[in-house]
């Protein structure tokens, strides 16, 4: 099982993470090197066993996790969400490597809700929807992209419109930027305007920590400046506290599993609300009005979080941002992991803050999702701006040539 989000100690090598799977699935020492190497040249994948895993990226855990189980000899694979984490070149590489492994007898079970990939890689297809099978088996030459979408969640929404911005009134504004990351950042100029949604595109780990980090202000520029309003950002809680929100690419560093529902909305806008939030009573009507404003689904407020859905904890958690009606948004991959529907919905509240003026600033290394809300997008490539295009000029071609490295020649 290679779930979603990577089951590795994040202080130890990939390695020596590999070696407590194979201690556990009894593989004799002598052997592991030779395993490794095949499940390497089968899948085609490059792992970096000596990296950290706190350092590593999503992308590369998970690759090692399926070079892992295949080297233990397992004959059947179930891949959950399995490009969430991934660049478009790591997608075909993925692809590649699971037509490799059913030439050689591997099984394969690939749980997505990304239809396009269904069509590409799938030999038959079955659709759950509330727990239940609505369809199953179906060969995938017999059926529509169309007809799916219908099975998994019925009709989805119109898309909603947005209001276009004015370059009138910056809310972040950031000049002559170096911050010491993973890598270095340098920005000469950003600029986010209100009710703009300003994407930020780029393959992970480009600078998008880095960015996000110097504006919320826990990274410290060794050059230039952040202001937000007009004044530099002296720390996340300065950030927070002067109208900003932030919705952070991982839900499971934002949100405490074995806490209930209630106390993770405490820790999400203490900063706004203070001592005052924190009887049973407040708790439980914040929570009240937000199931209801952003369409969470849960037993009560007092259920651990644990019991929720990935996409209601997402919901959640957006809509405890949202709530507090900030004057800027940094959502990082707001709809990773999510079906249609949310992903739709998600969507449709940034569109819907940014036409009441919030500035969202969106990192999203989902380009459909950067093409269809932003207004204005840049590309980040090793720690810098390597393009910016507007909503009508950018194409996947356009971005994917920045993305890479390239010029734009339009």
């Amino acid at each position: 099982m290679i779930y979603q989000h990577p089951r590795m100690v994040p202080t130890l090598t990939i390695m020596e993470n590999i070696d407590l799977y194979f201690d556990n699935a009894g593989i004799p020492r002598d052997e592991r090197k030779r395993r490794l190497y095949e499940a390497q040249e089968l899948t085609g994948f490059d792992i970096p066993y000596d990296l950290l895993v706190e350092d590593a990226s999503l992308g590369v855990l998970q690759r090692a996790e399926i070079v892992r189980s295949i080297a233990a000899g397992s004959r059947v694979l179930i891949l959950d969400e399995p490009t969430t984490n991934l660049t478009p070149i790591e997608v075909e590489g993925l692809f590649k490597a699971i037509r490799n492994m059913k030439k050689k007898g591997i099984s394969v079970i690939y749980i997505t809700h990304r239809l396009p990939e269904v069509k590409e890689i799938a030999d038959t297809v079955t659709v759950l929807r509330k727990g239940k099978v609505v369809k199953g088996a179906m060969p995938i030459h017999s059926v529509s992209m169309e007809e799916l979408a219908k099975l998994m969640v019925g009709e989805l929404p119109k898309p909603t419109a947005k209001q276009s911005y004015k370059k009138n009134k910056k809310i972040i504004e950031i000049k002559d930027l170096v911050v010491e990351g993973r890598i270095t950042l340098r920005i000469n100029k950003l600029e986010l305007y209100e009710g703009e949604i300003l994407g930020i595109a780029g393959v992970e780990g480009n600078g998008q920590d880095e960015l996000v980090k110097a504006i919320l202000g826990i990274l410290k520029p060794k050059q230039g400046e952040v202001k937000l309003l007009g004044e530099k950002v002296k720390g996340p809680r300065d950030f927070l506290l002067r109208g900003g929100a932030y919705v952070p690419g991982d839900r499971t560093k934002a949100l405490v599993q074995w806490f209930s529902i209630a106390e993770n909305l405490a820790f999400l806008i203490y900063a706004h609300s203070g001592p005052n939030l924190l009887t049973p009573g407040k708790l439980a009507s914040t929570y009240e009005m937000i199931r209801r404003q952003y369409n969470v689904v849960a037993q009560s407020p007092w259920s651990q979080i644990s019991t929720l859905s990935g996409g209601n904890q997402q919901k959640l958690l957006v809509g405890s941002q949202l709530s507090l009606n900030p004057r800027v948004l940094l959502a990082v991959n707001p709809t990773r992991g999510l079906d249609v529907a949310t992903t739709n919905y998600v969507r449709s509240l940034l569109i819907k803050y940014a036409s009441k003026g919030t500035g969202v600033l969106l990192v999203s290394s989902d380009l459909d999702e950067i093409l269809e809300i932003s207004d204005r997008i840049l590309v980040l490539y090793k720690g810098r701006i390597a393009g910016e295009l507007s909503r009508e000029e950018a194409t996947p071609e356009r971005i994917g040539v920045l993305m890479g490295g390239g010029s734009d020649n339009g």
